[in-house]
Order: C-alpha cells, then sequence, then structure tokens
C-alpha cells in the first residue's frame, strides 16, 4: 500500500475517495510539522544562516503515527499545496519522518485542482522535491525571523515591552499611517455644482454647467453663494438648444479571471469578506465540499495563484455553458486568452476558477453555507464571463447651448452625457456591476428647443482620501509589488492582531496611536525595512530564489550585514526618553520630573526616576475617560455597586480597554463592560440606551444596552435627530450628510442651495 500525506484532513478526505482504498492510504499532516524554535532565533548567522529546525510540538503525536504508517508503506506519496508553502512543508515531512535514514522511497505528486482526472495524472506523473522553491520559502522564513527577533527587542527597549516588527507588515502600517497623514492635512474646500433639469416632450433629464463665455468651469470653478445664484437666476430665464450630438460605440470586454489578490477585492467589495475570511472559504471549496451522498467535491482550483491564464480544456468547457444557457451569439468564436502582465507571477500556473462549470451555483446552494454560495457565485460568475461576448454600448454626449434672456452678456453651455447597451454580452451574467445605463436621454436632434423644469444649485466640498480598506490595502500592496498571493491576508491580520491598525466603524483601516509610534521610528532609523522599493526588490529576490537563478544564502547576507550593523548603531543613538512627554510636573514621591509612557495597555504616567521611584498615575486622557464613566454609570452617591456582592467597583484597564471590576477580588470576581453611550435613547423600547457595540467579525455597531429584552440595532452611528418623513433616526453617513435608518425611506440631509 502507498501512503499519500497532504496537509489537511478535508483534502484527505476528498482526494481518498478517488483512490482504490485497498491501494492507496490518504493522511493528514495537519500543516507544517517542523519549523524554527519559538522561543530562540533558531538561525545560525556565523554559519551561512543554517536554520536550525524542530518538531512542532502539537505536531509530535501526528508525526509519530504518520512515521509508522510510512514504515509499513510501499511507498509515500507527498501531496501537500504545490506553491513554496506546500513544497517546504513536503520537505519538512522528509526530515522528520526520516524518510532518507529508513530508506523509503518517496515522490512529490502536484495538482491545481482537486478532482478525479487531477489526481490520477498527478499520480502517474511524480516528480522530485523542487528545492529551490523550498529555498524561497527558507529564505522568507529566516529574513522574517532575522527582523522580528533582531527588532521586536529594541522596540521593547525603546518603546514598551510586547512590541514586534515584521518586513512585510511594517510596510502595509506605513501605508496606512501615510494615508492618515494626508487626511489630517487635507483642507476642504466648498465649491457649488450647478445643473439644469430640461425637458423634451415627456422626457426629463439633467444636464451639467459645462461652460462659461466658451472656458471649461472646472471642478472648484465657482466657490461662493453668491456666483452660484447670479449664475442660477441667469439660467432660469435663458433659451436652451441642443448644439451638437455626439455618439460612438464602446465595446466593453470583461474583466480576467480572479487571482489572490483581485479575489480578496471582489469578495469584500460585494459582500464585506475580510482577506482572510475570503481564503478560508476559498480553501473550503478547494479542499472539498460534501455534495451527494455526503461525498466531497473540490469545487475551485488553487486559491493562491496571480496568474490569470485559464487551461484551454477549462475554456472549452465555458464555451459550452455560455451557448447552453444564454445562446451562440453570448459565446465566443475564438477563446478570449489573458497573459500575466507582473513578471513576479509564478506561485501557480492558472488562474481561480470552477473544477467544473456544469456545477451551477444554484443548483449547489443546497451543500454549501450562505458564504461558500456567495463566494463559489462569484467565482463561477466571472469565469464565465471572461469567455462571453463583449458588450455594445450606445454612448451619447449632447452639448446645449444657453441664450440668456437677461442683460448678463455671458454665454453658457450645458453638456450631459448617457449610454444605452446595445447588446449585454458579458454583462448578462455579471449585470451592471461595472457599467450602469444612467441617464437615459430622450431621442434629440440638433436645435432642438429643450424647457426647463428647474436650475439646481448643489454645495459640495471636496473629499480627503478615503482611508484604506483590506481590499483597497492589497490592491496597494500588489501595486508596489510588495507580498505574495499567500501573504495579503496574514498580512492585514497580523497589524490588527498587534494593535498597530484599527477598523473603524466604516470597515476603513487606521493607526493607532502605538502603530504611529513604531511606524515613525521605523522610518527615521531603520528606512529599508519600511521602504516601498527594497521591500518589493526582495520579493523579486525571493521569486529570483524559486528560479534558481540566486542562492538564498547570498540574499539573506546582503540583507542582514546591513541590517544588523544599522541595530548596533541606532541602539546606542536611540533614547528610550525620546519616546516619552515630559509632562512639566513634579512626581509627588521622590520630586523627578513625571513622564507620560507607553505600557502594556496604552499610556500611562511614571517617574522619569525609574527604577529607583515606581511612583505611576493613570494618564490624563484615562482619567477624563473615568470620570465620564463614573458620571453615566454611577449612582446618586456618586458611587459604581456591583450588582453581586454590593461593594464599590473600580475602573480597571486591561488589555481590551478599560473594564469595571469589583473592589472585592479575589473574593468576588464580577466584572462588567464599560459600554459607549451615544446620548441616544433607543426608539424601541424607550429605556435602553443606544451604545457603541462590536459584532465577533470585529466590526463596530450601535445597538440597544437593554439586549437581549431589545434587539434593536443600526451599522451606521445616530445623530440623534429623527427623519422629518417617518421619524426613524438620522444617521452619520459621512461629515457632509446624514441618511435616514430606515431605507425604505431614503431620505438624505444635502446641503442644496
Amino acid at each position: 500500500m502507498d501512503l499519500i500525506i497532504v496537509e489537511s484532513p478535508t483534502k484527505a478526505k476528498t482526494i481518498s475517495r478517488f483512490l482504490e482504498k485497498d491501494r492507496y492510504k490518504v493522511v493528514s499532516s495537519y500543516g507544517h510539522v517542523r519549523d524554527l524554535p519559538s522561543r530562540e532565533l533558531g538561525v545560525d548567522v556565523e554559519n551561512n544562516f543554517k536554520p536550525r529546525y524542530e518538531i512542532l510540538a502539537k505536531a509530535q503525536e501526528r508525526v509519530k503515527k504518520i512515521k509508522q504508517l510510512a514504515k509499513q508503506a510501499n511507498n509515500v506519496i507527498l501531496a501537500t499545496d504545490e506553491d513554496r508553502e506546500g513544497e517546504a512543508i513536503s520537505w519538512h515531512l522528509v526530515s522528520a519522518l526520516d524518510l532518507e535514514k529508513l530508506k523509503k522511497p518517496y515522490q512529490r505528486i502536484a495538482f491545481h485542482e482537486i478532482t478525479k482526472k487531477a489526481i490520477q495524472a498527478a499520480l502517474k506523473n511524480p516528480r522530485n522535491i523542487r528545492l529551490s522553491l523550498v529555498d524561497a520559502q527558507q529564505a522568507r522564513r529566516v529574513l522574517d525571523r532575522l527582523v522580528g527577533y533582531k527588532l521586536s527587542p529594541f522596540l521593547w527597549k525603546k518603546i514598551r515591552k510586547g512590541l514586534s516588527a515584521g518586513r512585510v507588515q511594517s510596510v502595509a502600517v506605513r501605508l496606512i499611517v501615510e494615508r492618515e497623514r494626508e487626511i489630517e492635512k487635507f483642507k476642504s474646500e466648498k465649491y457649488f455644482e450647478i445643473s439644469a433639469q430640461l425637458k423634451k416632450g415627456r422626457d426629463v433629464f439633467t444636464a451639467k454647467l459645462w461652460k462659461k463665455n466658451n472656458k471649461v468651469i472646472k471642478k472648484l470653478g465657482i466657490k461662493s453663494a453668491t456666483e452660484a445664484k447670479a449664475i442660477q437666476r441667469e439660467l432660469e430665464s435663458a433659451v436652451f438648444t441642443v448644439q451638437q450630438i455626439t455618439q460612438r460605440e464602446i465595446t466593453k470586454t470583461p474583466p480576467p479571471p480572479f487571482i489572490t489578490s483581485t479575489l480578496q477585492q471582489a469578495a469584500y467589495n460585494q459582500f464585506g469578506f475580510s482577506a482572510k475570511q475570503t481564503m478560508q472559504i476559498a480553501q473550503q471549496l478547494y479542499e472539498g465540499v460534501p455534495l451527494k451522498n455526503n461525498r466531497a467535491v473540490g469545487l475551485i482550483t488553487y486559491m493562491r495563484t496571480d496568474s490569470i491564464a485559464l487551461s484551454l480544456e477549462s475554456v472549452v468547457a465555458a464555451q459550452k455553458e455560455i451557448t447552453k444557457l444564454f445562446g451562440k451569439e453570448y459565446a465566443l468564436t475564438a477563446p478570449r486568452v489573458y497573459h500575466t502582465k507582473a513578471k513576479s507571477a509564478q506561485e501557480a500556473h492558472e488562474a481561480i476558477r470552477p473544477t467544473r462549470l456544469d456545477h451551477h451555483p444554484e443548483n449547489l446552494k443546497p451543500y454549501l453555507d450562505t458564504k461558500q454560495f456567495k463566494l463559489y457565485s462569484l467565482i463561477w460568475k466571472r469565469t464565465l464571463a471572461t469567455q462571453m461576448a463583449a458588450a455594445k454600448i450606445n454612448a451619447t454626449s449632447i452639448e446645449i447651448a444657453v441664450q440668456s434672456t437677461s442683460k448678463s452678456k455671458s454665454v453658457y453651455h450645458l453638456k450631459t452625457t448617457g449610454s444605452v447597451i446595445k447588446f449585454d454580452g458579458y454583462l448578462k451574467l455579471l449585470g451592471n456591476t461595472t457599467l450602469k445605463q444612467e441617464n437615459v436621454l430622450p431621442l434629440l436632434k440638433k436645435n432642438d428647443l429643450l424647457d426647463l423644469v428647474k436650475i439646481i444649485s448643489q454645495k459640495k466640498a471636496t473629499q480627503p482620501p478615503p482611508r484604506y480598506s483590506e481590499a483597497t490595502l492589497v490592491k496597494a500592496l500588489e501595486e508596489r509589488s510588495i507580498g505574495r498571493p499567500s501573504t495579503y491576508a496574514p498580512t492585514i491580520s497580523t497589524i490588527q492582531e498587534r494593535g498597530y491598525v484599527e477598523k473603524n466603524e466604516n470597515k476603513k483601516l487606521q493607526p493607532t496611536e502605538i502603530g504611529i509610534l513604531v511606524n515613525d521610528l521605523l522610518v527615521e532609523h531603520f528606512t529599508k525595512i519600511v521602504d516601498y522599493d527594497f521591500t518589493a526588490a526582495m520579493e523579486n529576490n525571493l521569486d529570483e530564489i524559486a528560479r534558481s537563478e540566486k542562492k538564498w544564502q547570498t540574499v539573506i547576507k546582503g540583507f542582514y550585514q546591513p541590517f544588523v550593523s544599522n541595530l548596533k548603531e541606532k541602539s546606542k543613538e536611540v533614547k528610550k526618553e525620546d519616546f516619552q512627554t515630559k509632562l512639566g510636573r513634579r512626581c509627588p514621591k521622590c520630586e523627578s520630573e513625571l513622564v507620560e509612557k507607553f505600557g502594556r495597555y496604552g499610556k500611562f504616567i511614571a517617574c522619569s526616576n525609574y527604577p529607583k521611584c515606581k511612583y505611576t498615575e493613570k494618564s490624563d486622557e484615562d482619567k477624563a475617560k473615568e470620570a465620564a464613566i463614573k458620571k453615566s454609570e454611577s449612582d446618586q452617591n456618586g458611587d459604581i455597586i456591583c450588582d453581586q456582592c454590593g461593594a464599590k467597583m473600580e475602573i480597571k484597564n486591561g488589555p481590551y480597554g478599560m473594564f469595571l471590576g469589583c473592589s472585592n477580588y479575589p473574593q468576588c470576581k464580577n466584572i462588567k463592560k464599560i459600554e459607549n453611550k451615544v446620548g441616544v435613547k433607543c426608539p424601541q423600547c424607550q429605556k435602553g440606551d443606544i451604545v457603541e457595540k462590536q459584532s465577533r467579525k470585529g466590526r463596530i455597531f450601535y445597538g440597544c444596552s437593554n439586549y437581549p429584552e431589545c434587539k434593536f440595532a443600526l451599522w451606521q452611528k445616530p445623530t440623534g435627530e429623527k427623519c422629518p418623513r417617518c421619524k426613524s433616526l438620522l444617521v452619520f453617513v459621512n461629515k457632509n450628510k446624514v441618511r435616514c435608518s430606515n431605507k425604505e425611506c431614503g431620505f438624505e440631509k444635502e446641503e442644496v442651495v
């Protein structure tokens, strides 16, 4: 019997049903079985950066069992994923199982999809472990270990314990910090936008003011209300004539099939899935989902890829499905071929696609959970759309001359554009998500006179650049060639887990105070670690190692020597006091100066004479928070009472912020979460307060403090005002707009002159 080893139990279950049970046994390693030691560097920097691996504690029993099976097997087949990480797992298994010492024959097989045909083809074409891919993975692991283990202690000494630095993660934080500073520096400018609602027969359409005295009016061209009102008055007494009509046909081709980054972006934009969540769901679809008769089937191809190529077999299958579902006019006469532009694309040979295009999403719906169904549908539709006919759109542009009847000598022109889909092509499947058929124009001809319905003058303001979402951060990293398909999701998760970045109520990424501080230190003193071009060049070096064009030790050496030299220099140059704020106050114990510094749970005030004097107190910010909490939580006597033992509750600080704990601890271990009230009573029960809450996924929302008795909740923060139409609560949309929380109402507050 041959022993097949994969890294996932789900994958093992799916593969085993394709194979003869009396010939093959399929087992799972549950991921990596060896790694660098957790409590020491594990890299011999004096001996050509030789890594020292050890079997993970959690994998020891598993390795023991697999080793026994390997001894009994005729042949060991390593069938881990086909990327660098999968290749490294196979390489580590050879050592962990002592296959060389046991002189046990072993083979490596790889496949892009978990289907019977793909597995059988892989078994017929085994290969050796590709050591160049293993070396590339080793190089990344050693690089990250050197940066983490050498730089993290520096941060502990200079700022506070528990901090850490990472090569790609630090660059991601820098992007977010720099965007935050752009937003802070941004100065909004007010301007006016003027348009006219015009009518021809019964058809009404809108045209924007385009030119004044034959000069195009730029975005900030009308800045004052006085000027806007003057123009409005002139247009209200004008004659509107069609001056020119331009029509052209636009051919719009479908977007390419999904790669890792574009799948993460699309899943976020359409469903709000985080990058980590998207990859977890995709992993489930790839490894296999139980369908009829509880038989697991792999539904998509490998999801860590940066290639947009599709196999000829899948393209042919797509044409059959398109013809069957939509008709011949939607199919192509020749396949549409997509070529990967990125030089670094080498992780896999094909884009993310369904393993079978006749597995229609609706037919699989009973077997998939809601999230699996959404993601599979997204991939299935995108793949099929890539091989559908292009959409044909008739685009129309109309210029309108304005002849004023007032004494003004100003000459105005309006302009409007509209589009009509002549042939929907691939949009029949994807819908108008990439193109909206809007402002459909009436049939007009040159010199037609138009009736004025009304002039609209809107006061607007320029907006700062938006904060990064997970999707736009992935895009920004990809555009700079930073990171690879396997690193986007863990990078974004890590910077949030470390507390350098957090999501606001709109699911946008914002740097924390400690994140900004660490970033500024790295930018000033360890420029290369957070330099975009340097990080991209290092990724390119790893790609070259994978292609056997460079030795991994040479790449590490080129990085390590200047890095460790700079670290020694900065250890002397940078002082801990540089990251402490002097308060101009004296310590009540020893008269030394008090400073504000960072601790495990945030800022606090301490004596600068530490460790001789260990005086501390809470930061001014925490004191203000405590005062506000006591005001909202305390009874008439100013005390917060424990509802279990009757003792006073104290405000304490923990890893997740402030909380109330009983002063009778440890006899009474009662704790209570401090609710962030927004100053609005619950409109549903009229008893509770609307408080800020956090969902299981970390998203901020606003709900009744009387939960679970009252389940009223909102995603946006309420303003405290009620809608003039339906009396529901108004909520903040952005700085310049509020909206009714009742979706059916649709009321919005806009600044209209």
